[in-house]
């Protein structure tokens, strides 16, 4: 079967100073996300997965390389046509599950928000899919890390975005929350969502499709 090729990562350099010296967080990085598929950018706590992340979601810039999402080139937009394509064909989430929700809108009306930024009708079945369809009206203080983390999820699905990105979804959650947060994962690939994942979880690496590793930057074959 053909596969589709839904964001590719082409000699990405990243660097950032400290103590005056010049540190490479990515070097010549190469990397390929597929429709419909996991993929895990997988490595130790410095090696550079969730910086390639913020690369790929066009929240940081590369110094040298290209990222391509559905054939659009990031690296040539603008900061602000960036944003504006992130908003509508990204979902993005945070490892600390509090920061990807709002503390005023209720599980509900982030569905209905993030509608109305894609300007889609929000899917409402998405929070049975996820198991949290009790909680549609709860407000975030309510919800447990785990709770949060799915509602998160089901906001970012929200409009068929090409790609949701996920920071070290289960870091600050317990067994049984990240292993629900795994399952959330699953189902929505299985739903034909294309999700790329940063983690050292043996859980999510276990679900995932592809799985690239990085080392001190670099991508280890």
């Amino acid at each position: 079967m053909e596969t589709e090729t839904t964001l590719s990562c082409t000699g990405i350099r990243r660097a950032y100073r400290a103590d005056g010296e010049v540190v490479w967080a990515l070097w010549d990085v190469d990397a390929v996300a597929i429709a419909g598929q996991i993929t895990v950018l997988a490595g130790p706590s410095g090696s550079g997965k969730s910086t390639l992340l913020r690369v790929i979601a066009g929240i940081d810039e590369p110094d040298e390389g290209t990222v391509e999402v559905s054939g659009r080139n990031l690296t040539a937009m603008s900061a602000r046509a960036r944003r504006k394509f992130r908003s509508r064909h990204m979902g993005y989430l945070f490892q600390d599950p509090a920061a990807n929700l709002l503390s005023y809108l209720t599980v509900s009306q982030h569905l209905e928000m993030a509608g109305r930024i894609r300007r889609s009708l929000p899917d409402h079945d998405l929070l049975t899919r996820l198991e949290i369809d009790m909680l549609a009206d709860e407000y975030p203080a309510r919800l447990s890390a785990g709770q949060q983390q799915r509602a998160a999820l089901a906001a970012a699905v929200v409009g068929n975005p090409d790609v949701i990105l996920a920071d070290e979804p289960t870091a600050e959650l317990d067994s049984q929350s990240a292993h629900l947060a795994v399952t959330a994962l699953s189902r929505l690939r299985d739903m034909g969502v294309t999700l790329v994942v940063t983690s050292h979880d043996p859980e999510v690496v276990e679900v995932a499709d592809r799985v690239i590793r990085l080392e001190h930057g670099e991508v280890k074959t």
